[in-house]
């Protein structure tokens, strides 16, 4: 399994800024998609959001979950690990 948090944002967006800001605290290091540039980020967001846009969203492995606190992340990587 995966450890890579996937980070699923959107320029502007106060809930991916504080979602980004908890996992940097926490030093949970992840990799940024940027709906609004990246076509197949978006479609995987909607595919996982009932077919909304709806940021933050992460993935861990083979799960994801729509604006989860930086608890809820570390909780999945301790799962996933």
């Amino acid at each position: 399994m995966s450890n890579t948090v996937e980070f699923y944002w959107r320029p502007g967006c106060p809930f991916c800024m504080m979602l980004e800001k908890g996992l940097t605290k926490r030093g949970i290091e992840m990799v940024k998609h940027n709906i609004w540039e990246d076509k197949d980020a978006a479609a995987f967001v909607r595919s996982v959001a009932d077919g909304n846009e709806t940021v933050p969203t992460v993935k861990i492995g083979d799960l994801a979950r729509v604006n989860p606190s930086p608890r809820e992340v570390e909780k999945l990587l301790k799962k996933n690990g």
